[in-house]
């Protein structure tokens, strides 16, 4: 991959400018017009730590056309049911490919089965992108007050719906009112699962 590549990539997911990089990196705003542009395709190892730092990874191998390896965090766990109360534990890392790993922020472990249809079981692990905002149908984790979830979401009608995938588990329906009062908080979208046999 070609370092146009990652910049560009990288200012598409954070919204960052030029100018934001160029802080960041200890370098002018015209170096990272230049970087976006492929007119500096190589840069000094000092300034390959910075950009590593900021991406978030190591691009020394992806620039030299290497195999890399890549690792997520597994956060804790998310129920596939309800009454888990969400706490942040610590469960270790899962390697993830390249792109896994670009949109992608952390694993929750998944305790239950009510999302059994959509390919989730107790065990899965699910790849989750930090968000609070979803399209209709998207699954997604939520926390209701303190309690955390994994749901398919729906709205309509000014209604929060979360549905299972699942039939012995009830979907639940929250008005826009118990949305801000309990709160109910979309806090991240499901990209992926892997289920281990």
């Amino acid at each position: 991959m070609k370092l146009s590549d990652l910049i560009r990539e990288y200012k598409e997911k954070t919204g960052f400018s030029d100018s934001e990089i160029a802080r960041r990196c200890g370098v002018s705003r015209s170096t990272v017009m230049r970087w976006s542009n492929g007119d500096i395709q190589r840069v000094s190892t000092e300034t390959m730590q910075r950009l590593s730092e900021l991406l978030g990874y190591n691009i020394e191998p992806q620039l030299k056309c290497m195999d890399i390896s890549m690792k997520l965090p597994v956060l804790g766990y998310v129920k596939a049911g309800y009454d888990l109360f969400c706490e942040e534990n610590w469960l270790g890392e899962e390697d993830v490919s390249l792109s896994d790993r670009k949109k992608g922020d952390y694993y929750l472990k998944v305790t239950g089965d009510s999302m059994i249809g959509c390919g989730i079981m107790d065990g899965s692990l699910v790849l989750v992108q930090k968000t609070s905002s979803i399209r209709n149908g998207d699954i997604a984790v939520i926390l209701i007050g303190e309690e955390v979830t994994v749901k398919k979401v729906q709205l309509k009608n000014g209604l929060l719906i979360l549905e299972a995938a699942n039939p012995n588990t009830p979907g639940r329906i929250f008005t826009q009112q118990e949305v801000t009062s309990l709160p109910v908080q979309i806090i991240g979208k499901v990209l992926s699962c892997k289920t281990y046999f």
